[in-house]
């Protein structure tokens, strides 16, 4: 025989009991799991994008940074760069950038969003060697010695825009990573979606 005398309430306080218990139960043992798909601060080394404080960066001034384990070169140029720039465009190969790697904005003669600031992969587009920064004036193996970058490895030389001269080992301009300015003093290197 069943017994009808049943408590209602009691039932739904131990159903609703036993659900709360079950939910936390379960939110407990999903907060680790979610924890493991956040990528470790290696992995954001490797790929994320990284913030650069420019502030501080005087016209004519470089810095090194690193994305994705590829030097960033970041020159803050002056305006005589910016001229010698223009001066040099019928002894670059790819004046205007229309055979190299750069995003639709810096497909310009300064490959640049703002033509103040180079921002550039450090590395040789013939075999991957590091160029070094040399400043007008101070090395005889650039074009007019009016300054850039040059590869030592095979001879490879770079006015301040990043492109490549004529007659080098490497085939194209140096490659301009994505991109964008967070506000004058900061950029995002690795992303060139546009802020909000």
């Amino acid at each position: 025989m069943i017994n009808s005398d049943v408590d209602k309430s009691r039932r739904r306080f131990l159903t609703a009991a036993a659900t709360v218990v079950g939910g936390a139960g379960t939110v407990a043992g999903a907060v680790p799991f979610i924890a493991t798909m956040t990528p470790s601060a290696k992995a954001k080394a490797i790929g994320a994008p990284i913030e650069v404080d420019i502030s501080k960066l005087q016209p004519g001034e470089f810095v090194i940074e690193k994305w994705q384990g590829k030097p960033i070169w970041i020159l803050r140029r002056t305006q005589e760069m910016l001229d010698d720039i223009t001066a040099q465009a019928d002894i670059v190969s790819d004046p205007v950038s229309d055979a190299s790697a750069q995003p639709e904005y810096a497909k310009n003669e300064y490959r640049a969003r703002e033509n103040e600031f180079l921002v550039v992969i450090g590395l040789c587009t013939h075999l991957g060697c590091s160029p070094k920064f040399i400043e007008k004036g101070l090395d005889g193996s650039l074009s007019a010695e009016k300054g850039g970058f040059f590869c030592p490895c095979h001879g490879s030389r770079f006015d301040f825009a990043g492109r490549v001269f004529k007659d080098v080992p490497a085939p194209t301009n140096l490659v301009v990573p994505p991109y964008q300015f967070l506000s004058p003093s900061r950029l995002l290197i690795g992303d060139d979606s546009e802020v909000v």
